[in-house]
């Protein structure tokens, strides 16, 4: 483990430099936050930090193995481990899954995730299990980010203010795409959304149904042990206000910090 994390400050050292003496951009700096991940093997303790961290942890998780991902949040007392995630989610047990997490069962949406997701919260006995969803905001999606939260939603049908023409009032229920965004208020000015986690990570990072699992093993976790996000609707207006990579670095500073990385 020394090794690795010698190997990975060194990276990221030499990532940081820059050539006559010019101060990094924020893209660099972006690739900086990230450089060595694909090669990082958590320890037990990282694997107990990063499920308290929740769903922006998901990126260091993915070079890790399935079953020893698992142990470590079985070990880390998780009220949901990834076993209950196949199990639930997918019909699979875990041993019967290859270590790299994939049987062939990827999701594209965030309808398709929240499916998903809901089956887990059912299986573990929470209450009010279709009202909890996992939203995206997918306005830097071309430029390779993508915004999630995980929020509950007490309604089956909403009618909000539109966030990107906002003279328009739009109704939406569960088939429509835009139905899986967050929203604080309706368009009467009545609280809606309470978000419980968030997260900001490039898209490359959520592909494999591996990275998927651990997702929504976090954002179950992150459930039921009643965490809340309320800074999450600064962080949004900063997104639409194209602040997307700063925000994607910031996170990925803050979740290594704490995941000792």
């Amino acid at each position: 483990m020394n090794t690795i994390r010698l190997l990975i400050i060194s990276i990221m050292l030499g990532a940081c430099a820059t050539p006559n003496g010019e101060a990094p951009s924020v893209q660099h700096g972006f690739s900086s936050a990230l450089t060595g991940i694909g090669i990082l093997i958590l320890s037990p303790f990282q694997i107990a930090t990063g499920l308290l961290e929740g769903i922006a942890s998901v990126p260091y998780y993915l070079a890790t193995g399935t079953r020893q991902i698992n142990e470590g949040l079985v070990q880390a007392q998780a009220k949901i481990t990834l076993d209950d995630t196949y199990e639930s989610a997918y019909g699979k047990q875990l041993t019967d899954v290859p270590d790299n997490g994939d049987t062939g069962m990827v999701f594209r949406r965030m309808k398709h995730a929240t499916t998903f997701f809901q089956k887990i919260l059912r299986q573990y006995g929470v209450e009010h299990s279709e009202n909890y969803y996992l939203t995206s905001i997918d306005t830097a999606n071309d430029a390779g980010y993508t915004l999630l939260a995980v929020i509950y939603r007490p309604y089956q049908k909403i009618q909000v203010i539109d966030k990107y023409k906002t003279d328009s009032i739009r109704s939406f229920t569960a088939e429509d795409r835009l139905f899986y965004e967050p929203f604080q208020v309706d368009a009467n000015k009545n609280p809606l959304d309470t978000v419980i986690d968030w997260a900001a990570l490039p898209n490359d990072s959520l592909q494999t149904q591996k990275a998927q699992a651990v997702l929504l093993t976090l954002a179950a976790n992150a459930v039921v042990i009643n965490k809340r996000s309320a800074e999450y609707w600064q962080i949004e207006k900063r997104w639409l206000n194209g602040e997307y990579q700063v925000i994607t670095t910031q996170r990925a500073q803050h979740v290594q910090g704490r995941m000792g990385l």
